[in-house]
């Protein structure tokens, strides 16, 4: 768990990363101010000077500071604990309300019919629906590994429905997906069994752009099998 010194730390080390040229003490100062986090100059100062001591930054001549390789190490650390932390406390209440039956039976019903639209995306995939799918899951790529990917899941899973062309089986889809909890709850499960969507979003969508409909079934079956062994698991580590 990050302290509030860490945090400091932590949204210091982000605005050196972010700025466009070296940073100082004043622009540091400033910039914590926004996110209301109110220090010094001279305090904003001393985490500069103990950073260049760890190593995490290095001065570019009077210009300011910028990371070191190191620093940019210890930055990508305490975000992925930054965001953990933030994302376990946003949903431990939404799986608190949930079951293991009741994900499980939400996913098998989803494996039954997703497992029947990533067919038939295969055989009527446009190309304007083949771009977009591709777009996607680069920004799912890029978001993977701070595990805030629940959005895109959601984007995917509706751009292979639309490919599909089968209105019914679109309805019955977004009937089971009403719960906006679902998907946040099953990215988090992911999260806490280190297991990422992405990847077996990839094989789905080479499957679909191959207009290859039996491998594309196959990779959603896949896909859903995942997150059923992944919510058991879950539930087996909470004892």
């Amino acid at each position: 768990m990050l302290t509030r010194r860490d945090r400091k730390k932590y949204h210091v080390l982000e605005i050196i990363e972010n700025s466009t040229i070296p940073v100082g003490a004043s622009h540091v100062s400033s910039e914590l101010s926004k996110l209301g986090i109110h220090v010094s100059e001279a305090t904003a100062g001393r985490f500069l000077v103990e950073f260049d001591k760890d190593g995490l930054t290095q001065k570019d001549g009077y210009k300011g500071r910028i990371l070191t390789k190191l620093g940019e190490n210890e930055l990508k650390q305490m975000q992925m604990q930054h965001d953990r932390m933030e994302y376990g406390e946003q949903f431990f209440n939404i799986l608190d309300g949930k079951t293991e039956k009741g994900l499980v039976d939400v996913l098998v019903a989803r494996r039954a019919i997703e497992r029947e639209l990533a067919r038939l995306a295969a055989l009527n995939l446009t190309d304007e629906i083949e771009q977009e799918m591709k777009e996607i899951i680069k920004r799912q790529q890029m978001e993977a590994e701070r595990y805030n990917t629940n959005q895109h899941d959601a984007v995917f899973h509706a751009l292979i429905a639309r490919s599909a062309d089968n209105k019914v089986l679109e309805a019955m889809l977004n009937i089971i997906r009403q719960d906006v909890q679902l998907v946040p709850a099953l990215e988090y499960i992911r999260k806490q069994v280190n297991s990422f969507i992405v990847v077996d979003h990839i094989k789905i969508m080479e499957a679909i752009i191959k207009r290859d409909p039996d491998a594309a079934e196959a990779e959603m079956i896949n896909h859903i099998e995942n997150l059923i062994r992944d919510v058991k698991k879950f539930w087996t580590s909470k004892g």
